[in-house]
């Protein structure tokens, strides 16, 4: 196939393998400005991505104002969730119970800084990171570019770039390169090349050829 058309599937495309309905491109699905999800970003599952939003995406209510926050070229396996931080309860006093929200005279004298001293800030998934299967992923969490996190792993804190973790709570098991490598793809930063460009580097990119990427940046 000539360089002319080789540009890439279409990130528009809700359904980009034919016969494969379980595998979505993300973003065609989201329709929340407190979801971010990039290009090419997939999302694996038998019932589709049409309730990633709620069914994946949990506690997130447009008051708390936390965004969630996901990269280019990311693989997500079936039932990835991300907890956000409208699931903490304040935890200053004696009881952790949420006796404001059910009224009948509990929400007096409630202070919201009491909640607010828990909050975790956005999750952030990086470019190029595969979640597996059963991952759960809890607030505030950053996920570094080209990190993959193991099956059935609970993220509680962040997770460097291009590292390989897993577990509950989630640790880092080893880093895919080493630290030079590591440098030179985050300056390179190929997921943001265009279509075309990322078409005429593949060989590179899946051959782990770091001097073609840099002779192409």
């Amino acid at each position: 196939m000539s360089d002319a058309r080789r540009t890439g599937p279409d990130p528009a495309n809700p359904h980009p393998l034919p016969g494969h309905e379980r595998v979505s491109y993300l973003k065609n699905f989201i329709d929340t400005p407190l979801i971010e999800v990039g290009d090419y970003t997939y999302y694996d599952d038998p019932d589709g991505a049409k309730d990633f939003a709620t069914k994946n995406v949990l506690y997130h209510y447009d008051f708390t104002g936390d965004r969630l926050i996901i990269g280019k070229f990311c693989a997500l396996a079936t039932n990835v969730t991300f907890i956000m931080n409208g699931a903490n309860h304040a935890m200053g006093g004696f009881s952790t119970y949420p006796f404001n929200i059910f009224g009948g005279g509990w929400e007096e004298g409630f202070d919201p800084a009491s909640w607010a001293v828990s909050y975790r800030g956005d999750t952030v998934v990086g470019h190029d990171v595969w979640i597996g299967r059963d991952v759960r992923i809890m607030p505030g969490v950053t996920i570094g570019n080209g990190a993959i996190i193991a099956t059935s792993s609970v993220v509680t804190r962040d997770i460097p770039a291009f590292a390989i973790a897993g577990g509950n709570p989630a640790e880092v098991i080893k880093t895919r390169f080493d630290d030079t490598t590591i440098k030179a793809l985050q300056e390179i930063a190929w997921w943001y090349w265009d279509a075309g460009k990322i078409s005429r580097n593949l060989n590179a990119i899946r051959g782990a050829d770091l001097d073609a990427l840099r002779q192409a940046t």
